[in-house]
């Protein structure tokens, strides 16, 4: 019988071509073709229940037999497949989910969702474009997609494997790269937050598949023969010019040892949004700081103050004492050393309020500081930290130690809700935050600062103490977050 040649020309074509074949593979899935894909499958599962948490909206195209759509539990869950026969077989399997035959170049769907997904599809479609496109509607400010697709290093071995009846067949594929995508997802209206690859072994190989597929895969030069490229995306929205007069901001102020910087804190502080109230949170000062507080609050009646102190110890527990007490839309960081100008807090609510990113994070590390502003060898600290981190995270984070970190309070609300998949493991502040934020699939942006020297008191840093406390965390948070 003479083969049927892969139509090229006519989308129309294309799509019944794409439909029959998905119809016929799912009807002619010999046990030995499932056996082979249902490591696979189990690992890109574990992959996106770390990714969403349960209880979301998402929708998936693409769906296939909607095994990976509900084993992440879904509050309302929508599959979408181009194959009849595929959504006959999922909606016998998963009943409680929505499931309809679509061509993904013509959704019919309305409302919004928190995740779309997008796995294994874009290797099939027509236009990558349009479909991404048509996602827009489907978006609301925070909703993420997420795709995976196939590296064209793994061209040769799946067609080898579907030679020998290893693997299920495929249509000729869109060979797409990381850039590729990215550029797509830009042309469509959406920005990556980040981009990721995995399984480096797509059978089970008792402790060997584990082993390359949790570690060796994070790893150059090995991340680069991985079988799928994984990306994350979300809409890019206008500037919101109005949201800034309507929202109100709490500058958290940790303050020990620092009673000379009261009054300057107090005066220079902008006033931002609708209202801005100042929290100072005294800790285990040798000087009279919480009481040169008191007393300039006193002497500032027309500034929103307030004064707490802590009941724990460290950076960290002040901060999350002042996050308590706040009552402001939006929740800012600034060190009482005032190495940070003050003023330049209005740049980073400027910044939020534009929606370019979740969480601002201040980056020291630019432009030229004081000569005294850092030490050297904290200096080389930070630079080997922020190299770390971003690798760690898998966004680009250039300092990971600036005090002076922004975002909205109900964003900090479900990184306080979800703190103990670390634990209580950060005395700094800053990790407890970008740890969180990475865990939420928030967005960080860096915004360089200029860092200058502090006029009064001394670093409460100690750089080799707290540098191995630093790399004891980033352990820890390797475990939770990149080698899951």
């Amino acid at each position: 019988m003479k083969k049927k040649s892969f139509p090229t020309q006519n989308q129309l074509q294309y799509t019944q071509y794409v439909k029959t074949h998905y119809d016929h593979r799912i009807t002619h899935m010999t046990p030995k073709m499932r056996w082979a894909k249902s490591y696979y499958h189990k690992r890109l599962v574990h992959v996106y229940q770390h990714l969403i948490p349960k209880g979301k909206r998402i929708l998936e195209l693409g769906c296939g037999e909607g095994n990976v759509l509900a084993a992440l539990s879904p509050s309302f869950g929508i599959g979408i497949d181009i194959s009849g026969e595929t959504i006959r077989h999922a909606r016998r399997e998963h009943p409680h989910i929505h499931f309809f035959q679509h061509d993904a170049h013509e959704l019919g769907i309305q409302g919004t969702f928190d995740y779309i997904l997008l796995s294994d599809l874009i290797n099939d479609l027509w236009d990558v474009r349009h479909v991404f496109c048509q996602l827009r509607h489907l978006c609301h400010q925070r909703t993420r997609v997420i795709i995976n697709f196939y590296s064209r290093l793994w061209g040769f071995p799946l067609w080898l494997a579907q030679k020998l009846n290893l693997a299920a067949s495929y249509p000729p594929q869109n060979w797409l790269t990381e850039s590729d995508v990215k550029n797509l997802l830009e042309l469509s209206g959406f920005e990556t937050i980040s981009i990721w690859q995995e399984l480096l072994m797509p059978v089970r190989i008792p402790l060997i598949s584990e082993w390359m597929n949790r570690f060796l895969v994070r790893i150059f030069p090995f991340n680069t023969f991985a079988m799928t490229n994984m990306m994350m995306a979300r809409i890019q929205y206008s500037p919101q010019k109005k949201l800034s007069t309507q929202t109100s901001v709490s500058v958290i102020v940790p303050a020990r040892n620092e009673a000379g910087n009261i009054r300057s804190l107090i005066q220079r502080i902008p006033e931002m949004g609708k209202q801005t109230e100042i929290i100072f949170v005294e800790g285990g000062s040798e000087d009279q700081t919480y009481e040169t507080i008191v007393q300039e609050i006193i002497h500032y009646p027309n500034r929103q103050c307030k004064v707490f102190r802590q009941s724990g110890q460290g950076k960290g527990d002040a901060v999350r004492s002042g996050f308590r007490e706040a009552s402001g839309d939006v929740l800012m960081i600034l060190d009482a050393d005032i190495s940070v100008a003050p003023e330049d807090l209005s740049v980073f609510f400027e910044i939020l309020c534009q929606n370019h990113g979740d969480m601002i994070n201040g980056v020291r590390l630019v432009y030229p500081m004081d000569e005294n502003a850092m030490r050297f060898w904290n200096f080389l600290g930070n630079k080997f930290f922020s190299l770390a981190f971003s690798w760690l995270l898998g966004q680009p984070i250039k300092d990971t130690l600036c005090g002076t970190k922004v975002l909205w309070k109900s964003d900090y609300q479900k990184i306080e809700a979800n703190r103990m998949y670390f634990g209580e493991i950060d005395p700094f502040g800053d990790f407890d935050l970008l740890f969180g934020a990475v865990k939420q699939n928030f967005k960080i942006v860096d915004l360089p600062i200029r860092y200058r020297e502090r006029i009064y008191g001394s670093t409460n840093i100690k750089r080799w103490k707290h540098g191995w406390l630093l790399l004891k965390m980033m352990r820890h948070a390797a475990m939770k977050i990149k080698f899951q």
